[in-house]
C-alpha cells in the first residue's frame, strides 16, 4: 500500500478558526502528546523508515512532524480530524522469527493518501493509535459547540500570575452522546506509553535504524533551514553544539550513553588486567589501549568486538557448531573482526620493531661512552698490550650480550608458540570431546533403535507401543499449535475490538457531519432571510431618498435609518436553544485582556469601533497560517524542559512572531529577570514590601498625583473601571513603592499606565520590576522627569529616522507644516498604550521586554509606513492631523505591521539611535538653559517694571 511521503499525509487547506478541544482546556498540566515515530518514506532505493519527532497541535487536529524536538519548522502534518487509522495482525510465528518488537500503523487521510508510521513496541502503537483517536473523537464533537471568537475565548492555562488569570472563562458545550461513548469505553484497549512518547522523550535519543537515512529529499529546503539554525543557536556555545536533542544518524556526533560509558570503562578494565598479564611472558608485547582513542572513533570496534565475543561463545555449544549457521550478518561482522585483528598484530609488530631499534642505538651510545671513558681516563698510564686485551673483552662481552639478548627473544617467541600451540590443541581436544560426545550420542540412538528393532521383531505387540509413542509426539504438536492459535486469537481480538471502535467512531462522526451540515444549511437559510430583510430596507432607504427637498411631507428616511443603527447595535436578545447554533457570530462585551470592545457613551464612536471589533474577528477567522504560533513555542519549551532558555536567534523571532496567550505571563518574567538580575539580585529580601511600607507609613509627596490619576488609567478596562476594582489597589501599590524606590522621579503621568499593563500579565513584584526595567534599564536617563528630556531627544531621533527611512512622508510633513510629535510624543512615553488595538499593543510589548526602547522606533515607522499611502493622498494640515489622532486605530492586520517593522525596515542599528540620541541631548540641553536664562530675564524685568508685575509665567499659575 503507498505510503505518504515527506510532506504529505493529507495536509488540508486553509486552516479555519477551530474551537478548543478539551485537551486544551485542560491546561498545561495535561499531557501533550508528542513523541518519537518513524515515518516510511522516500521512493525506489531510498524508501525506508526514519525517525521523526511529532507533535500534536489540538487547535487544528494536525500532527506534525519534526526531524528532531529541537528544530522549528516541521517537514509536514497529517489531517487528524479526516483520517482513518488501522493495523495490521502479524502472524505469530513470523513475529517469533523476525524478532522485531517494532509495529506499524496506516493513517489514511482524504484523497487516498496512505502514511505509514512505525512505533518502537507494538505498546507504543496501541497508545498512539488510542491517544489519536482520542483527540479526532474529542475535536470533532467539539465542531458541534457553538463557535466562539478566540479573543473571547482564548486557551485557559493555570497562570500564576496577572489579572488576565482571574478571568474564567464559559465554554457552553453539548451534551455528549451517551450510547456511543458508553460502546467507546467497552471497546476502549487502555495502555500505558513507554519512555518514547510524551515530553520526557525528548531527553532521549532517536531511535534510528541501521540503514535509515535520516534526510528528506523532498524536504531538503526545511532541513537546510533547521540545519543552519541549529549551527547559528550554537555559534560560540558548546553546549548547544552537543544537545541531547541532535538527531543524526551519524554516530561520531551522538555524546555517549552512560550505559555505553560504562561498558567501555569495564572493557578497559579486562585489557589493562591481560596486558600486565602478558607481561612476564614477552617484552614486546603492546598492549592496545583504546582509552587513548576518543570515544568517536572506538564505539563502533566496542560493537563490533561485543558481537563477535557473542557469536564466538555461542559457536562453542554443540547445538550451534552442529548446526552451522551461516548467518549473513554475522559473516560481515566477522571479517571485520579479522580485519580489525590483522590490523592490531600489525600494529603490534611495528612496535616491536621500533622497540629493537631502539635497544640497538641504545647499546651503541653504551659502547661508545664505555670507548671513551677507557680512552681518555684509562689509557695514560695501562700499557698497549693490556688495552688491547681489555678491548677484545669488551667485543666478547657485546657479542655474548648480543647473543644472550637474541635466545631470550627466540626463547619469547618459543614460549609464545608454545602457549599458543597449546591454546590450538585445547581447542581441538574440545572438538574432539565435543565430537566424541556426538559419536557416544549417536551410539546410544542407534543401541536404541537397534533395541526397539530386536523388540518389534520379536513381539509384535509392541506395535501398538511405538503407535502410542508417536501419537504423544503428535499431540505435543497439536498443543503447541493450539497455543500459537491462541496467541493469534488474542492478538485478532484486540485487533478487532480495535477495528469496531474504529467503524464505531466514524459512523458517529459521519452522521455529526450530517447534522452539522444541515444545521448551517438553516443557518444559511437565516442569513439569507435576514439578508434580504436588509436588502429591502436599504432599497426603502433609497426609495424615500428620492423624495424631494421642497416637499412639505416629512420624509420617514430618519425614522429607517435610526431603525437601522439600532438594528446593528442592540445587544442579542435570548432566543430558543435549538437557534443557538446557527445564530450568527457576534461581538462580545470584552476581548480577553479585559479591554471594552464598543464604547457605551458616544454612539458615533460606538459604531466605529463594533466596525472595528468585526473586522478583527474577520481577520482572526481568514487568518491562514502554515504552522500555528502554539505550535512552535510548545515545542521550543519542550527542547529547554532539560535546561535554562537563552538568548537565541529562534527565541528572538518567536518573541517577534507573538508569545501566546497562556506563555505571556512567563515569558514576561523572564525577560525582566534577563535585564535586571544584578540588580534585583543586590536588593534585599522583601525589598518590594518594605518600600511599599515606608510609602503608606510615611509622608509621600507624589500619592495625591497617583490618587489622582488612577481611575483615569484605563477607565475602559473591567479591570480598572471602578474603585473597588482588584487592579486599581494594585497599581496604587507598585506607583506608591516606586516613588519612594526614585524620589528624584517620583511619579509622572505615563507611569500608571505603563504599570497597568504589566499588571494584566504580572503580579505586584514583578510589576515593579518591569517599571523599574522600562524606566532605569530601557529608557534613557530624564525621561519620565519633569523636564522629560529624554523624551523630547527621542522626538528628534524620531525626526531623523523618518526623513531617512520615509523620506517622502516626511517631505509631505514639511511641505504642509504638521508637527507629528505632537501624536508621537505619547506612543514613546507609553509605548503605545491606549495608540492600537489591544492584540498589537501586546506584541508589541513582549518584542519591547525582550529587545529594549529600540522596538518603539521600528513599531512608530512601521505604522507610518503602513498608512503611508492614504496619508500622501491628504492634501491640507488640518485633514492630515485629523487623520493622524486615529489612524492607529485602524491598524489591524499584526502580521502586516510585525513584518513592516522587523523586515522591511531593516538594517535598524542600536549604535545609530545611540548617537544620535547623544547628538540631539546637547542640543537640547543648551536650549533648554537658554530658556531658563530668558525666564530669568523676565524675572527681573518683572520685579523692575510696574507695568509687568501683574504678569505670571505658567509655572506660578499652576502653583
Amino acid at each position: 500500500m503507498p505510503a505518504g511521503e515527506e510532506g504529505g499525509g493529507g495536509g488540508g487547506g486553509g486552516d479555519a478558526a477551530v474551537p478548543l478541544s478539551p485537551a486544551e482546556q485542560a491546561g498545561p498540566g495535561a499531557p501533550k502528546l508528542c513523541g518519537y515515530l518513524q515515518k516510511l518514506s522516500g521512493k525506489g532505493p531510498l524508501r525506508n523508515f526514519r525517525s521523526r519527532w511529532f507533535v500534536f497541535d489540538p487547535r487544528r487536529c494536525y500532527l506534525y512532524y519534526f526531524k528532531g524536538p529541537q528544530e522549528a519548522l516541521p517537514l509536514g502534518h497529517l489531517d487528524i480530524a479526516a483520517a482513518c487509522f488501522s493495523y495490521h495482525q502479524p502472524e505469530a510465528a513470523a513475529a517469533a522469527a523476525s524478532g522485531d518488537e517494532a509495529a506499524a500503523f496506516e493513517v489514511h487521510s482524504p484523497g487516498g493518501t496512505v502514511t505509514v508510521l512505525k512505533a518502537a513496541t507494538r505498546q507504543d502503537m496501541t497508545y498512539w493509535l488510542q491517544e489519536l483517536q482520542q483527540k479526532r473523537w474529542e475535536y470533532c464533537n467539539n465542531l458541534d459547540v457553538a463557535k466562539r471568537d478566540s479573543r473571547t475565548s482564548p486557551t485557559p492555562s493555570d497562570f500564576s500570575k496577572g489579572l488576565v488569570a482571574k478571568d474564567s472563562i464559559d465554554l457552553s458545550t453539548l451534551n455528549p452522546n451517551v450510547s456511543a461513548e458508553k460502546a467507546r469505553n467497552v471497546l476502549a484497549v487502555e495502555t500505558a506509553p513507554t519512555e518514547l512518547v510524551g515530553e520526557q522523550a525528548a531527553c532521549q535519543p532517536a531511535p534510528v535504524q541501521q540503514s535509515a537515512i535520516n534526510f528528506s529529499l523532498k524536504q531538503w529546503g526545511t532541513e537546510f533551514k533547521n540545519s543552519m539554525s541549529s549551527l547559528r543557536s550554537g555559534k560560540g556555545n558548546c553546549e548547544n553544539r552537543k544537545s541531547v536533542f541532535y538527531t543524526s544518524e551519524d554516530w561520531e556526533m551522538l555524546d555517549p550513553t552512560p550505559k555505553d560509558l560504562e561498558e567501555s570503562m569495564a572493557l578497559e578494565e579486562r585489557r589493562k588486567h591481560a596486558s600486565e598479564g602478558n607481561k612476564g611472558v614477552t617484552s614486546s608485547a603492546f598492549p592496545f589501549d583504546f582509552g587513548r582513542i576518543p570515544y568517536k572513533a572506538r564505539r563502533p570496534l566496542k560493537e563490533m568486538i561485543g558481537s563477535s565475543k557473542n557469536r564466538n561463545s555461542s559457536d562453542t555449544s554443540p547445538v550451534e557448531w552442529n548446526s552451522g549457521n551461516g548467518n549473513k550478518l554475522a559473516s560481515e561482522m566477522q571479517l571485520k573482526f579479522q580485519s580489525q585483528h590483522e590490523e592490531l598484530e600489525r600494529l603490534k609488530k611495528d612496535l616491536s620493531s621500533q622497540k629493537e631499534l631502539v635497544r640497538l642505538l641504545q647499546q651503541t651510545v653504551r659502547s661508545s661512552q664505555y670507548d671513551k671513558y677507557f680512552a681518555s681516563s684509562l689509557c695514560d698510564g695501562v700499557p698497549k698490550d693490556k688495552l688491547e686485551l681489555l678491548h677484545q673483552k669488551d667485543d666478547q662481552i657485546l657479542g655474548l650480550n648480543n647473543q644472550l639478548e637474541k635466545l631470550n627473544l627466540e626463547k619469547d617467541s618459543l614460549q609464545q608458540e608454545v602457549k599458543n600451540l597449546k591454546c590450538k590443541v585445547g581447542e581441538l581436544n574440545e572438538q574432539l570431546g565435543m565430537l566424541m560426545e556426538t559419536i557416544q550420542a549417536k551410539d546410544e540412538v542407534i543401541m536404541k533403535l537397534s533395541r526397539q528393532l530386536s523388540e518389534c521383531e520379536d513381539n509384535p505387540s509392541s506395535q501398538s507401543g511405538t503407535a502410542n509413542s508417536s501419537m504423544s509426539s503428535s499431540f505435543n504438536k497439536e498443543l503447541q499449535e493450539l497455543d500459537r492459535l491462541k496467541d493469534s486469537l488474542q492478538g485478532y481480538k484486540t485487533q478487532n475490538k480495535f477495528l469496531n471502535k474504529e467503524i464505531l467512531e466514524l459512523s458517529a462522526l459521519r452522521r455529526n457531519a450530517e447534522t452539522r451540515e444541515r444545521d448551517l444549511m438553516a443557518k444559511c437559510a437565516s442569513l439569507e432571510a435576514k439578508l434580504c430583510q436588509i436588502e429591502s430596507k436599504y432599497l426603502i432607504l433609497l426609495q424615500e431618498m428620492k423624495t424631494p427637498v421642497c416637499s412639505e411631507e416629512q420624509s420617514p428616511a430618519r425614522d429607517v435609518i435610526t431603525r437601522l443603527l439600532e438594528d446593528a447595535l442592540k445587544v442579542d436578545s435570548s432566543e430558543q436553544p435549538e437557534q443557538a447554533f446557527f445564530k450568527p457570530l457576534l461581538v462580545s462585551e470584552h476581548d480577553i485582556y479585559g479591554f471594552q470592545t464598543v464604547p457605551e457613551d458616544d454612539e458615533e464612536e460606538k459604531l466605529v469601533a463594533k466596525v472595528r471589533a468585526l473586522d478583527l474577528k474577520s481577520i482572526s477567522l481568514t487568518e491562514n497560517q502554515e504552522i500555528s504560533t502554539g505550535v512552535k513555542w510548545e515545542n521550543y519549551f519542550a527542547s529547554t524542559m532539560n535546561r535554562e532558555m537563552i538568548c537565541c536567534p529562534e527565541l528572538k523571532n518567536l518573541i517577534r512572531s507573538g508569545i501566546p496567550h497562556e506563555h505571556r505571563s512567563k515569558m514576561w518574567r523572564w525577560c525582566i529577570n534577563l535585564h535586571i538580575k544584578k540588580c534585583k539580585d543586590s536588593t534585599d529580601p522583601g525589598y518590594f514590601q518594605t518600600l511599599l511600607q515606608n510609602a503608606l507609613e510615611k509622608q509621600n509627596p507624589a500619592s495625591k498625583q497617583i490618587e489622582l490619576d488612577l481611575l483615569r488609567t484605563l477607565p475602559n478596562n473591567k479591570h480598572y473601571s471602578s474603585p473597588t476594582s482588584e487592579g486599581i489597589q494594585k497599581l496604587r501599590n507598585v506607583l506608591l513603592a516606586f516613588s519612594w524606590r526614585n524620589p528624584d522621579i517620583g511619579y509622572c503621568q505615563g507611569l500608571n499606565r505603563l504599570v497597568a499593563i504589566a499588571l494584566l500579565y504580572l503580579e505586584q513584584e514583578d510589576a515593579f520590576w518591569c517599571l523599574v526595567t522600562i524606566v532605569e534599564v530601557f529608557m534613557p536617563r530624564d525621561y519620565y522627569t519633569k523636564t522629560l528630556l529624554g523624551s523630547q531627544v527621542d522626538q528628534r531621533v524620531f525626526k531623523d529616522l523618518m526623513s531617512e527611512k520615509l523620506p517622502r512622508l516626511h517631505a509631505h510633513f514639511e511641505q504642509y507644516k504638521v508637527d507629528y510629535s505632537l501624536i508621537t510624543f505619547n506612543w514613546f512615553l507609553v509605548v503605545f498604550v491606549d495608540s492600537v488595538v489591544s492584540d498589537i499593543l501586546f506584541k508589541i510589548w513582549d518584542s519591547f521586554l525582550y529587545e529594549g526602547s529600540k522596538v518603539i522606533f521600528r513599531f512608530a515607522l512601521a505604522l507610518f509606513k503602513y498608512k503611508e499611502e492614504e496619508i500622501l493622498k491628504l492634501q491640507d494640515s488640518m485633514s492630515i492631523f485629523k487623520y493622524l489622532r486615529y489612524f492607529t486605530r485602524t491598524v489591524l492586520d499584526a502580521r502586516k505591521l510585525m513584518n513592516i517593522a522587523f523586515g522591511d525596515l531593516n538594517p535598524f542599528p542600536l549604535r545609530q539611535i545611540r548617537n544620535r540620541r547623544t547628538y540631539h541631548l546637547e542640543k537640547v540641553r543648551l536650549e533648554l538653559t537658554e530658556l531658563e536664562a530668558i525666564r530669568e530675564d523676565f524675572l527681573r524685568e518683572r520685579e523692575t517694571n510696574l507695568d509687568k508685575r501683574d504678569l505670571i509665567s505658567d509655572d506660578e499659575e499652576d502653583s
